[in-house]
């Protein structure tokens, strides 16, 4: 199976996919190192990655270097952050060929206006909801492979509230998205009834600290969320990794006293395949 194939194979179980998130070659390759069967390429973590806020700020060709890293990077199906298409019909178009061209399984996209803010982010605007489907039809008309699964994200409920949110999410089933996102719901009941009133496969965005109280993989799985993914926890875990290293090199000169806490030498070299290169010159 090629990784769209494997991504709907994957999707058809009673469990839900975690999908940790990604935001470069080497943190996709640690999520596959560590045994999960899918990798979500987080817009967000992609903006911070080059200190900038998940405000819209990146370009298109940056973003999408970013994908193409992670996809090479694993061999894990990547589920891609499309943001908002990057523009208006023919952004989307273009977005869409080349994040496919690039290898992902999956890729969503939202209804936010640019400039975009992160989801639980405040002070949000949407497009109207016509647009948003002429987007997703615009999307399924471009894709080649019939597999790749096209999520559909909505962010209505920070904006429109609670029902306009499910409203949106029903008529973009409709328009042909393949899964759905509901971004942000802020109670246990929420996302009960998100559930119980959207048809077809959904995803929910688990992380600590949002907007979204946590939930066992094994309950969404029951309600029918296929697809869990973690956008931000391994960046806010580096940074945290990094803050603590740095802080004891400027304290004594060096890192010695975090010996058991740093990856070794050979251990880094192992995850990033230095052997398997090398020997290329040899064969």
């Amino acid at each position: 199976m090629n990784s769209t194939q494997r991504l709907r194979h994957l999707l058809k179980s009673a469990n839900s996919l975690i999908a940790p998130g990604a935001y470069d070659g080497l943190s996709a390759r640690l999520v596959e190192l560590a045994g999960f069967e899918a990798v979500y390429a987080s817009g967000g973590a992609i903006a911070r990655a080059a200190a900038l806020p998940d405000i819209g700020l990146l370009s298109f060709s940056e973003v999408l270097a970013r994908i193409e890293n992670i996809v090479e990077a694993s061999a894990l199906p990547v589920i891609a952050d499309a943001d908002t298409g990057f523009g208006g019909a023919a952004n989307v178009e273009r977005t869409v060929r080349a994040f496919e061209r690039a290898g992902v399984a999956a890729l969503h996209l939202e209804d936010q206006a640019f400039p975009k803010r992160c989801g639980h982010l405040d002070d949000k605007s949407l497009i109207d909801t016509t647009e948003m489907c002429a987007k997703i039809r615009i999307a399924r008309r471009t894709l080649r492979d019939p597999d790749l699964v096209l999520i559909a994200r909505t962010d209505a409920i920070a904006v429109e509230g609670f029902e306009a949110a499910l409203a949106r999410a029903q008529r973009y089933v409709q328009a042909g998205a393949d899964m759905i996102f509901v971004e942000a719901p802020e109670t246990v009941e929420q996302i009960q009834e998100i559930a119980r009133r959207i048809p077809g496969p959904k995803l929910m965005n688990m992380f600590y600290g949002g907007k979204t109280p946590l939930m066992p993989a094994e309950e969404l799985a029951s309600l029918g969320y296929q697809l869990i993914i973690i956008p931000s926890d391994l960046q806010r875990a580096a940074i945290h990794a990094m803050q603590n290293t740095l802080a004891q090199i400027k304290r004594t000169g060096d890192s010695s006293a975090l010996a058991g806490q740093l990856t070794s030498f050979q251990e880094r070299e192992q995850i990033v395949r230095t052997s398997r290169f090398l020997a290329l010159d040899k064969a």
